[in-house]
């Protein structure tokens, strides 16, 4: 899609502000833009059949306010994108993220007042660059039969994101991402098949499909000379199947896998309420303390969000901590995610757990995390997901990028 085509929609009570917004996204070559003062106008123009692939928002606006336009939108079905803009501070501005987020609408990210054409354009060009991919998966869905033949069908592949230490720089393992490839569609991101699989009871099937290809990309790539730990997600309803933890040790073995190269990684939410929690602790408390008889290591992923929680630490066995990427990236310009960022560390280090970053994107991540003690860290800095076969050709790129630009021992 060319930048031209794309509809812009600017809304900001300050007129001069939709001007200079306009003129830049001219400026870029967005030039379908329609501009407006008031949420209701904006709304109204919705309803008469505009419809924006993409709206810069202003968040503190007289009578109907940013957040409020944005409940509207949801109502809409709104199928674009955001980006907020605002003079408020950084931490209301990432708040505003997290509930468009929520909502379940694409956001590019949020830009402070004044507005510079370099960061706006930068966050533009990042988005125009995947515009082709968000129209399409905005409009392609899935249904339970889709993905239920897609499993038995063998289209479930996995991509393995690498995680190093910070303190050498060598590889320390690969998480299991699983991908669908779908014999028309090509590469299809978990984001539109694991809420489906989730509803349609198939997430159990899935998991155990890509622990199973796991086993067996992990083999293969040990007899080719590179062992390595593996993690595997595991969802809050594998973990209430009594019998994964004999299933998990049968695929090992099927496939020669050393127990000790393994790592199996529960997710948060591992209890999704209060009441799940009393009713499921039996089940998953009894698979977990199996896998870890059993020598599997468990983690804790995405620690500080959800229902990730200071329980969980208390009552499961788990040997790592991975901080949320939510509170790594940025952190060195956030206090505020700084702040519960150490607090993690700090945790995990008094229970002699090891420590993994997430989410370090660029070197100012990498060097807060290395700098901070943190173990290990994980991220597109690091490495993108990947399929097996890249692995070995990518280690040795780290291996040389190690030895001439990151600072490691």
């Amino acid at each position: 899609m060319k930048r031209a085509d794309i509809r812009v929609l600017v809304l900001d009570d300050e007129p001069f502000i939709l001007k200079l917004h306009a003129r830049m996204l001219k400026d870029l070559g967005f030039t379908s833009c329609s501009t407006f003062e008031q949420g209701t106008l904006a709304l109204a123009a919705l309803d008469a059949g505009l419809k924006p692939d993409l709206i810069l928002l202003d968040l503190s606006m007289p009578g109907m306010d940013g957040i409020e336009f944005i409940r509207h939108l949801v109502k809409r079905a709104f199928a674009g994108a955001l980006v907020l803009v605002s003079g408020e501070d950084e931490r209301l501005l990432e708040t505003g993220e997290r509930l468009v987020r929520a909502h379940g609408i694409s956001i590019l990210g949020h830009i402070g007042k004044p507005v510079k054409p370099g960061p706006l354009g930068a966050m533009l060009d990042s988005w125009d660059r995947g515009t082709g991919a968000m129209a399409r998966a905005r409009v392609k869905t899935y249904s339970a039969n889709d993905l239920r033949e897609g499993l038995r069908s063998g289209q479930l592949v996995n991509h393995y994101q690498p995680k190093v230490s910070l303190k050498t720089g060598d590889v320390t393992g690969v998480e299991c991402l699983a991908r669908w490839l779908h014999p028309q569609d090509g590469l299809v991101m978990p984001e539109h098949f694991i809420a489906l699989a989730e509803q349609n009871g198939l997430i159990d099937d899935l998991t155990r499909v890509a622990f199973s290809r796991a086993m067996t990309d992990i083999s293969d790539l040990e007899r080719a000379g590179f062992p390595l730990q593996v993690s595997v997600n595991l969802a809050a309803t594998t973990l209430g199947s009594i019998d994964f933890a004999d299933f998990a040790a049968h695929e090992a073995q099927r496939a020669s896998v050393r127990l000790r190269c393994l790592h199996d990684e529960s997710c948060s939410p591992l209890f999704c309420t209060e009441s799940q929690l009393i009713k499921d602790l039996r089940a998953p408390l009894e698979v977990l303390t199996r896998l870890r008889l059993m020598r599997f290591t468990l983690s804790i992923d995405d620690f500080g969000t959800g229902y990730s929680s200071l329980a969980q630490l208390r009552t499961i066995p788990f040997d790592e901590l991975k901080i949320d990427q939510s509170f790594v990236h940025r952190a060195a310009h956030d206090a505020t995610a700084r702040a519960i960022y150490d607090a993690s560390l700090g945790l995990a280090k008094q229970l002699n757990m090891t420590t993994v970053a997430e989410g370090v994107e660029d070197r100012v991540d990498w060097n807060l995390v290395r700098e901070s003690g943190c173990d290990e860290a994980q991220g597109y800095f690091v490495a993108r997901p990947m399929a097996a076969s890249d692995l070995p050709a990518w280690r040795d790129a780290w291996r040389r990028r190690c030895a001439t630009e990151l600072t490691v021992e």
